[in-house]
C-alpha cells in the first residue's frame, strides 16, 4: 500500500516523470564543522534529483549524531516526504537545522530513511577524500572539457569589439553553453574595472571579476577568470571569459553564436527577481 503523508499521496503518482535515483559514491567525504569532523563516509550516496543539483546522503552511523538535538523544523517535498532537522552543536558554535532526513519517506524513495544530508553552507568544510570540495558535491556524469582553438573569437560590446583573439580556450560543461576564455593580450583591459565579486564552481575554483566602462555604459560583473582553478582544470587559468547571454555579441570565425538562455541571461534574472526560486542551486559559469 502506497505511503500517504499529511493526506498527501506521493507526487510519483500525478508527475511519474520525475526522476530520483539515489546511488553509492565510491569516495570518501567528511564534513568538518568547529574543527570537528561530524560526519566521515566511506558509505556516502549520491542523491540525484529533477531540476536540483546532486545531493550527499551520509548513512546515520557515520554521522555525529551525539553533537547534534533534533528540533521542531519540518519541511514537506512532495516526493520524498516528510524532512526532520538537527542542530549541530560543536563547543560554543552551533548550526541550526544544519541537517535533514526523511524518516518516514515515500515508497518510491524508502532508501533513503536512514541517512542524513547536510545544508553546504551551514558547516565549515568538505572533503572528498584529502581534497577541499566548495558549493556543492561534483556530479560524476558532468564533464568539463578545455580545448586550445586557433578560431577567431571576437567579443562585442557597447559597440565595442572588446576581445579579438586566435588563441582562445573552448570550455564545454555537460548542460551549460560553451564559454570562450581569452588571453588577456587579447582583451581590451583598459576597458575593465576589477569587482569585489567572488563566486565558487566545484568544478574550477574561484573565479574573480570585472566590470566594463564603454563609454557612459556600465556592464556590472560581466567578465571572469580563475586565477588559480583547480588541479583538473589548468588550462583556463587567467583567461578571461565574457557572459554569452550579456554582451552584444560573441562571434567565432566571423558568424555570430547563437545567444544562449541561461539563469545569467538577463530577462531570466528579471522573471526570477519576480518569482521564488523553486528550482534549487545552479552551477556557476
Amino acid at each position: 500500500m502506497a505511503i500517504v503523508i499529511d493526506g498527501r499521496e506521493s507526487g510519483f503518482k500525478t508527475n511519474p516523470d520525475y526522476k530520483i535515483t539515489f546511488e553509492p559514491s565510491p569516495r570518501r567525504v567528511r564534513v568538518q564543522f568547529n574543527g570537528e569532523w561530524v560526519a566521515d563516509s566511506t558509505n556516502a550516496r549520491l542523491l540525484f534529483e529533477t531540476r536540483h543539483l546532486p545531493v550527499y546522503y551520509f548513512p546515520r552511523s557515520d554521522v555525529r549524531l551525539d553533537l547534534m538535538r533534533p528540533t521542531e523544523h519540518h519541511t514537506f517535498c512532495p516526493y520524498k516526504g516528510t524532512a526532520s532537522y538537527w542542530t549541530i552543536r560543536v563547543g560554543d558554535k552551533s548550526s541550526e537545522n544544519a541537517v535533514w532526513g526523511y524518516p518516514e519517506p515515500y515508497d518510491e524513495v524508502d532508501a533513503i530513511k536512514d541517512y542524513v544530508a547536510f545544508y553546504w553552507d551551514r558547516v565549515d568544510h568538505w572533503y572528498e577524500e584529502d581534497e577541499e570540495i566548495f558549493v556543492h558535491p561534483r556530479d560524476p556524469y558532468k564533464r568539463v572539457d578545455v580545448i586550445a582553438s586557433s578560431r577567431h573569437v571576437q567579443v562585442i560590446l557597447g559597440g565595442e569589439t572588446i576581445a579579438d583573439t586566435r588563441r582562445g580556450h573552448f570550455l564545454f560543461e555537460t548542460r551549460l553553453p560553451t564559454r570562450y576564455y581569452i588571453p588577456p593580450e587579447g582583451v581590451r583591459m583598459d576597458l575593465l574595472v576589477p569587482s569585489d565579486k567572488v563566486t565558487a564552481c566545484p568544478y574550477k575554483g574561484k573565479a574573480r571579476y570585472w566590470s566594463a566602462k564603454i563609454g557612459d555604459q556600465s556592464f556590472p560583473d560581466i567578465v571572469w577568470s580563475y586565477p588559480d582553478p583547480i588541479p583538473e582544470c589548468p588550462k583556463i587559468r587567467g583567461y578571461l571569459c565574457f557572459f554569452n547571454e550579456q554582451v552584444d555579441a560573441i562571434l567565432v570565425d566571423g558568424v555570430e553564436v547563437p545567444r544562449p538562455v541561461t539563469p545569467w541571461s538577463k530577462d531570466w534574472q528579471e522573471k526570477a527577481a519576480s518569482v521564488p526560486d523553486t528550482r534549487g542551486p545552479v552551477a556557476r559559469p
